[in-house]
Order: structure tokens, then sequence, then C-alpha cells
């Protein structure tokens, strides 16, 4: 069953927080979901999502909860807390340029990049770089990654470009069942109006890219962020001498990598060495 804004700890969660204010606020103006989702223009169910904290209350939507119920900078004040209890402080300026960005291209060396990422994948993923994550921590760990998805299924998407490398396809985060569906999750985002998904194979040898993340954010006034990830750091960047080198070795990637229908095909054939086990007959 959903929960409730009113069964919500606000002490002990900056979301849970959030979704409570939100309801407060809501009642206090005597508005329901669907009034305010005319007024916002966010979904009923986006809405009641972020009141319920079930949905991360991404850029711009606390911006707007202020201008409808006059608080100030309230919410854009509650969704600072929100993002940095969230995701490592490194990650946060990335996280907010991600949110306005008109094309968004990313490299993943070893792990399937978050947008991409099923709920088992992360369930599999969170506990290995965060030991010691307790069940209710687990959840809101996925549940804020899951809800960075919204902007794949938005109106009018950035354009997305990933380029994967193939230990990605091979590496078992989670065993057979959980990489066949994340796999298979790839599959409808290989090639379509808005996304494409190239994969760099093994035979390519050494590159400039293989050792980490990376991500290429553009904005609408056509500028360039970089954010470069390794295990234990991350740092952006927006100088042009900077952007301009990591968007020539991301451009030479591309021309190494597979074509989408090709990498379709070793999705498709990865998927096939991830077949779950069969119990022995007795």
């Amino acid at each position: 069953m959903t929960a409730g804004a009113r069964d919500l700890e606000p002490a002990c969660s900056a979301r849970e927080l959030y979704g409570t204010e939100l309801h407060r606020q809501r009642q206090l103006a005597r508005m329901s979901l669907d009034r305010l989702s005319g007024v916002v223009n966010y979904s009923k169910t986006h809405l009641h999502g972020v009141e319920t904290a079930e949905r991360l209350p991404l850029p711009p939507i606390s911006e707007k909860l202020d201008v409808a119920f006059g608080t100030g900078e309230l919410f854009q004040g509650l969704w600072g807390a929100v993002k940095r209890e969230h995701t490592p402080r490194r990650f946060d300026h990335c996280l907010e340029l991600e949110a306005k960005a008109v094309r968004i291209q990313a490299y993943g060396a070893s792990i399937i990049p978050g947008l991409l990422q099923t709920g088992a994948y992360m369930r599999a993923l969170f506990p290995e770089g965060e030991p010691g994550l307790s069940p209710r921590e687990l959840d809101s760990r996925v549940a804020a990654r899951l809800s960075r998805q919204e902007v794949l299924r938005g109106d009018n998407p950035p354009d997305f470009w990933w380029i994967l490398n193939e230990a990605t396809l091979r590496q078992a985060v989670g065993g057979p069942a959980v990489m066949r569906e994340q796999l298979a999750a790839l599959l409808p985002l290989v090639d379509t109006g808005h996304t494409t998904i190239q994969v760099v194979t093994f035979k390519v040898g050494a590159c400039a890219l293989m050792n980490g993340t990376l991500i290429l954010l553009t904005l609408p006034d056509g500028s360039t962020t970089v954010y470069q990830e390794g295990p234990r750091n991350g740092e952006s960047f927006d100088d042009r001498e900077t952007v301009m080198r990591r968007m020539r070795e991301y451009d030479r990637m591309k021309a190494c990598a597979l074509s989408p229908r090709e990498s379709a095909a070793l999705i498709e054939a990865a998927m096939e060495t991830f077949e779950p086990c069969e119990p022995p007959q007795t």
C-alpha cells in the first residue's frame, strides 16, 4: 500500500520533510492535487509521489511550488537539503545541470549509467559502495535515483547518447536474473528519436575514457559542462580547454563503438549468458 504524507517521518529524512511540507502547504491553501497540478504544470501522479516521498522533487518543481503557495524560497531550500542527503556532494552540481540539460552524453566504463539502471540493479549496487545501509536508507537511495529517470519520459526530453563499455554488459551485478532484466531494459532505448546507445567492445583495447565515468551536459544556451568520476572522486569542469578535450575523446569513442543496431545485437547476446540455471533433475 502506498504511504500517505501523514505517515512520513520528517525528522528522519529531508525528502520526507519536503513531502510533509508540501502536504501542509497544500492543505493550508485548500488546494487539491488536481488543482495544484494545473497551477504548477506537473501531473497529479508526480505531485503525489513527491508528497509521499516516493519521487525526488527535481527542479524546477520547487520554484513553481514556492510561487504557487507564496512561500518565498522555502521549497527551494528544502530541495538543497534533499539533494545533499541522497547524492555525494561532488555530484550536486551535475544533478542540477542534468535537470536543465537539452543534451546529455555519458560513458560508462564498468557500471550501467544511473539514468539507465533498473531498481534491482541499483539495489545490488548501492550496498557495495555504501556498506551498512539500512533497508530504509537503501529504499530511499533507489527511489531517488529512479526519480531522476523522469527526465526520460517528459514531454520534451533531452537528447541522450550513451556509450557503454562491453564490461558493463558482462559484470554480473546482482546475479543472472538482475542482469538479464537490466540488459532487457536497455534495448528499447538503443535507437529512438531522443536516445542512442552504443557499445565499445573489448577489441577496441585501451582508450582515454576507460577508467571511469564521463558525463557531458549541454544547456539551452549551448554551454557544456563535463562531469568526470572515478571510484572515490568526481569533479565538474566548464573551462573551454577541458570541455573541448573531453568532447573530442567522447567523439573518438563514438567512432570506435558499434552502431546502435550492432550494439543491440551484442546486448541481446550478453542477455543469453545470464540465463537462469536450471535446478538439477531428481
